[in-house]
C-alpha cells in the first residue's frame, strides 16, 4: 500500500514539475521497451549563430527529465536544441550503436506552455516528436 502511495506520489510531482516548466524530455528504448533512465541530455539556444549551452540534465528511472528549461527564466520564440548523449549511455549498458548523440534542433512560437520532446531510441535508429 505504501508503494502504491509513493508511486501515485511521484506522478503527481512529475506531472506538476512538467506544468511548471516549459520543456521536459523522455527516453524509451525501442528494444526493450522500457524507459531508458541515465541518458545524459544537454540544451542549447541559438545566439548568433552559436549554439550556447543553458542547461544539462540525466534522465530518471522512468526514462524522463521533467525539467530541463532553467528556472526562473522564460523559453522565447528561439532556436533550441536539446542533444541526447546515446552513444555513453549504450557504453555503459554493454552495447554497440551508430549513433553517439541524438541533437533535436526545435523553434518555439509560444503556442503552447509546454513543449515535450520524446525520444525513441534503439542502437540503429531513432524517432522523436513534438509530444505534449
Amino acid at each position: 500500500m505504501n508503494k502504491l502511495f509513493l508511486f501515485a506520489g511521484s506522478l503527481f510531482i512529475s506531472s506538476w514539475a512538467m506544468a511548471q516548466n516549459p520543456l521536459s524530455v523522455h527516453v524509451l528504448n525501442l528494444e526493450s521497451g522500457l524507459p531508458s533512465p541515465e541518458v545524459k541530455v544537454t540544451l542549447e539556444e541559438q545566439k548568433n549563430g552559436k549554439w550556447i549551452q543553458i542547461s544539462e540534465a540525466e534522465t530518471n528511472e522512468q526514462g524522463r527529465v521533467t525539467a530541463l528549461f532553467p528556472e526562473n527564466q522564460t523559453l522565447d520564440n528561439k532556436i533550441y536544441k536539446v542533444t541526447f548523449k546515446t552513444g555513453d549511455w549504450f557504453k555503459k549498458n554493454k552495447q554497440t550503436s551508430f549513433f553517439p548523440e541524438v541533437p533535436v534542433i526545435f523553434q518555439t512560437d509560444a503556442s503552447v506552455k509546454h513543449y515535450h520532446i520524446p525520444l525513441l531510441l534503439s542502437p540503429y535508429g531513432y524517432s522523436t516528436y513534438r509530444g505534449n
